[in-house]
């Protein structure tokens, strides 16, 4: 049960629609054109210190809005956002990056702020269509209870990178199943092959990782009204920042 609360240049003199596949699914050069009508107008954007200062105000409000919606209670009487989770950002492109947090209330308020979270070096919230937040310590009742014993022996945060673990050899988002190398390059991961903590101790939470990723599925596909732009569950949480974006313009 829930409850709630242009163009762009393609090669320079060349205009191309956001319509298409040709935006899809660009070529080489597409892309190209799109990396230099992003450049010229940051150029645009910090021209002078004036118009420097306004696009650094405005970026801050808008990250500090969606910060709100991640963390702050949705509506009267609702629970801020705190404590275990797992969280999933997605653009047009779909789901790119998984993450989890033991202390939500400090990693998911830097999330959209980037001031230590490198997803936003590649993804800009400005870019973000949809944030699950998913509240994993509220399906422990429904595991069995060897598992329960389990995670009081491993413990919350170890338990938090196996669910991590887990999701991302599922799903696999771009952004965890490549890392960058000190060659200017990115290389593939073979999550299948890693022997960290969180795989190491997936294997032993097969019950628990198989809820997580079917609830996981249900709030990715949650229908907002087109009113909102925070959603809550039992489960979860889900955040639109590109509707919050829309709202402060």
């Amino acid at each position: 049960m829930t409850t709630h609360p242009v163009g762009v240049t393609g090669v320079p003199g060349e205009s191309l629609p956001f319509t298409g596949d040709k935006v899809r699914n660009p070529d080489e050069q597409q892309i190209e054109g799109f990396y230099f009508a992003w450049q010229e107008s940051l150029r645009g954007l910090t021209a002078d210190a004036s118009t420097l200062a306004l696009w650094q105000e405005r970026r801050y409000r808008f990250a500090h809005r969606v910060r709100r919606a991640l963390l702050g209670a949705s509506f009267a009487g609702s629970a801020s956002v705190v404590g275990p989770v797992i969280y999933g950002i997605y653009t047009v492109a779909g789901l790119c990056y998984i993450g989890q947090t033991h202390e939500a209330e400090r990693r998911l308020g830097d999330l959209p702020v980037g001031e230590s979270h490198h997803v936003g070096n590649t993804l800009p919230p400005e870019l973000w269509d949809r944030v699950v937040v998913l509240r994993w310590p509220a399906l422990l009742p429904t595991i069995p209870t060897k598992e329960r014993a389990t995670i009081e022996e491993i413990g919350y945060e170890v338990c938090g990178l196996a669910l991590e673990y887990a999701l991302q050899v599922k799903t696999g988002p771009l952004l965890n199943i490549r890392r960058r190398d000190r060659n200017g390059e990115w290389r593939a991961r073979d999550l299948g092959k890693s022997r960290s903590r969180g795989a190491v101790h997936a294997a032993r939470l097969p019950g628990l990782c198989q809820i997580v990723l079917a609830t996981w599925h249900e709030l990715e596909a949650v229908q907002i009204p087109d009113e909102e732009f925070v959603w809550d569950t039992q489960s979860g949480r889900i955040v639109l920042p590109a509707r919050i974006s829309r709202a402060a313009r």
